[in-house]
């Protein structure tokens, strides 16, 4: 299931949040080869994510690099800002999904804030200075850890129920029926 078929299914407010999932990555990132070995997951043809995409109706190209995301999440916090959060979330996640886009890298960062509005200048000074709103991703993964959250997606229903990882649609009805009783 989609966060947007959660939307339009439950009337849902949804509100994107970041969360640095793996700030111990180098900023260059690490091979998508090493992730999957680490997690015992298959690649290519057998990577396990291509039939979830493709049952969703979703394409399904990541890149070979698994980026580092801080820079990405720090312009994400500049774009929500500028009132852009949501078609730059949008946009960061086709470019990495369906376009193999490295969005670790500084110089696809700045093409993608480009497309989508963000002010250029704005935009670089992010770049350029690691501090800016480093103080909001940190305290947003702080608090979603605090609360059980490990992983992405994670979805926190009603303030009251965390649905964590790409589920079907089954189990969000589940979780609101759940929540309605």
């Amino acid at each position: 299931m989609t966060a947007e078929q959660a939307r339009r299914e439950f009337d849902a407010d949804l509100q994107w949040l970041p969360f640095d999932l793996h700030p111990e990555y180098p900023p260059e990132g690490i091979p998508l080869a090493q992730l999957h070995r680490r997690y015992g997951i298959g690649d290519g043809e057998a990577d396990p994510l291509r039939d979830r995409f493709a049952s969703a109706g979703l394409a399904y190209n990541r890149p070979q690099i698994v980026p580092n995301t801080r820079l990405a999440l720090r312009l994400s916090e500049l774009a929500r800002r500028e009132g852009l959060h949501e078609p730059f979330h949008h946009r960061l996640m086709d470019a990495y999904w369906a376009e193999a886009t490295n969005i670790g890298d500084p110089g696809e960062l700045r093409r993608l804030a480009a497309e989508t509005g963000l002010d250029t200048s704005e935009a670089e000074h992010v770049i350029v200075d690691p501090a800016v709103y480093l103080d909001a991703v940190e305290g947003s993964t702080r608090q979603a850890l605090s609360i059980g959250i490990n992983a992405v997606p994670a979805f926190l229903l009603d303030r009251r129920l965390i649905v964590v990882g790409a589920q079907p649609l089954e189990t969000f009805r589940h979780a609101f029926a759940q929540l309605a009783a």
